[in-house]
């Protein structure tokens, strides 16, 4: 989810506030990494690359399910930093090169991030044993929700923010990988971290939407009092 900045000062930045842990390392980053781009790495293709990167997540856990063999799974963990470097980069490039279609990019954002969650969440499916599969479904469905809440808090205050608190998409990526890597070489984490993260998102997710409506309740009073002071100036 990249298609609005964060930092006023930087150049190619738009109206995105992030509260995530490493914001302050991935920001400069992303930064310095528009400053080098080449030119023929338009947002698009950067969009396309990101999703390269989630089929190579895909296809880890498929072959590491078809070929009984969790060598694999470490194939993800490159995928998720292709997904980064393409996801992070398509609408901060475009903004840095002064060339941004800010609805554009922001439909087709929405789009490719839940055609990426659809196929990590259906290789973490394949992957882990059937008397668990529920709770990835689970997962996928509380992590699509999450999704949601963002997107409906920017209908409604027209502020855009990806992070709820400070655990955002890199963090997410991040933990992922940390969890693919413990299971490569453990083995049973991932059934662990499928269970604990659907109740974790859970109540993350039903404070949030508690949030959300607040904010909806407090815009329509807001809205209400406005249309009352114009009916009374114009009667």
């Amino acid at each position: 989810m990249s298609i609005l900045g964060e930092d006023k000062n930087q150049k190619g930045s738009i109206d995105r506030s992030r509260t995530n842990l490493l914001r302050g390392l991935e920001q400069p980053t992303l930064l310095f990494l528009c400053r080098v781009m080449p030119k023929f790495l338009t947002p698009d293709l950067l969009t396309a690359i990101g999703m390269v990167g989630t089929l190579i997540i895909f296809a880890a856990f498929y072959f590491a399910h078809a070929l009984n063999n969790k060598i694999f799974l470490l194939f993800a963990v490159l995928g998720f930093a292709i997904n980064w470097f393409g996801d992070s980069l398509d609408g901060r490039i475009a903004y840095y090169r002064n060339t941004p279609r800010k609805w554009y990019g922001f439909a087709l954002d929405c789009i490719m991030d839940w055609i990426s969650l659809i196929f990590m969440s259906a290789g973490f499916y394949l992957y882990i044993e059937d008397a668990y599969k529920l709770f990835v479904f689970l997962f996928a469905c509380n992590y699509g929700w999450v999704v949601l809440v963002a997107q409906l808090r920017y209908k409604i205050t027209d502020k855009y923010s990806i992070d709820p608190g400070p655990i955002g998409p890199t963090e997410v990526r991040i933990l992922l990988c940390l969890v693919i890597i413990t299971e490569w070489y453990f083995g049973g984490v991932l059934i662990v971290f499928s269970i604990v993260s659907f109740f974790l998102f859970l109540i993350i997710n039903l404070v949030d939407t508690y949030k959300l409506l607040q904010l909806g309740n407090e815009r329509d009073r807001e809205e209400k009092r406005l249309k009352e002071q114009n009916l009374s100036k114009n009667g």
